[in-house]
């Protein structure tokens, strides 16, 4: 069995693209849209991943997005993607300068949570061994919930 693809609703594509794509550093690996179905799906992976095992063997993130207006709930009963970075505090920093709330500020050096546009909750790991405590992750208080 292999590990395909975790799908995603999302009510504002474009908003969603740069999350994922220019926030995070994803990148589209395909496209399709159904114009019968009224709906657009894209599917994101990383590069590392992409770069070891290639476009049909990474695994990815599907993100639906459906044309006709529908209001979803926050999907926390999904629970939430998780991502392993080369440095958390730098992550984390480039996301809060975009205007992304850091929900659990990265305070021991190895884990955060945020949430995309559309209020699924994703988790950041740091690569390998956690990173010195710092400032002013350490001090940060949590954000609403992730």
């Amino acid at each position: 069995m292999n590990y395909l693809h975790t799908m995603v609703r999302v009510t504002d594509l474009e908003t969603s693209l740069n999350f994922y794509c220019e926030l995070l550093g994803l990148l589209e690996v395909r496209r399709m849209e159904n114009s019968e179905g009224r709906y657009t799906l894209v599917f994101l992976a990383t590069p590392d991943d992409l770069a070891k095992l290639g476009r049909t063997e990474a695994p990815m993130i599907e993100l639906t997005y459906n044309w006709d207006t529908e209001v979803y709930s926050e999907g926390r009963n999904f629970g939430h993607l998780a991502f392993a970075v080369d440095n958390v505090y730098e992550m984390c920093k480039r996301l809060q300068v975009a205007g992304i709330v850091i929900n659990r500020p990265p305070r021991d050096g190895y884990m955060a949570f945020v949430r995309s546009p559309d209020n699924i909750s994703i988790e950041l790991l740091q690569k390998g061994k956690p990173l010195a405590p710092q400032e002013p992750w350490v001090s940060m208080p949590n954000s609403a919930h992730w």
